[in-house]
C-alpha cells in the first residue's frame, strides 16, 4: 500500500535529522494518512479513501467530497477517486438535462 494521499496526491518527503553536533543522517516525513468514508451527496452513497489530515480539512473547506473533487486536478487524483469524480459529473449532467 503506498504512502499518498488519493485526493491531492501527498506522498513521502526527505530531509535530514540534524543533531546538536550538526550531524545530518537522511529520513522520511511521511503524511499524516487517515482511512476515511466520504459521503457524495449526489451519488447518495458512500466511498472509502485514504486522505491526508490536510486533504481532510480542504475537503470540509470546500463543502464536501463532490465540491473538492469538481476542482480537483485530474493528475492528482487517484485511480478511483477520478472514477468517483467522472460518476460525479455524469450524474450532475444527467440531472441537469
Amino acid at each position: 500500500m503506498s504512502r499518498r494521499c488519493e485526493l491531492t496526491g501527498k506522498g513521502p518527503m526527505t530531509g535530514n535529522n540534524v543533531s546538536h553536533a550538526n550531524n545530518k543522517t537522511r529520513r522520511r516525513f511521511l503524511p499524516n494518512l487517515q482511512d476515511v468514508t466520504l459521503i457524495s451527496d449526489t451519488l447518495g452513497r458512500s466511498f472509502k479513501f485514504r486522505v491526508s489530515s490536510a486533504a481532510l480539512r480542504t475537503v470540509d473547506h470546500r463543502g464536501g467530497l463532490d465540491a473538492f473533487l469538481s476542482r480537483a486536478k485530474d493528475d492528482e487524483l487517484s485511480d478511483s477517486a477520478l472514477k468517483v469524480k467522472k460518476d460525479i459529473a455524469k450524474a450532475k449532467a444527467d440531472a441537469a438535462a
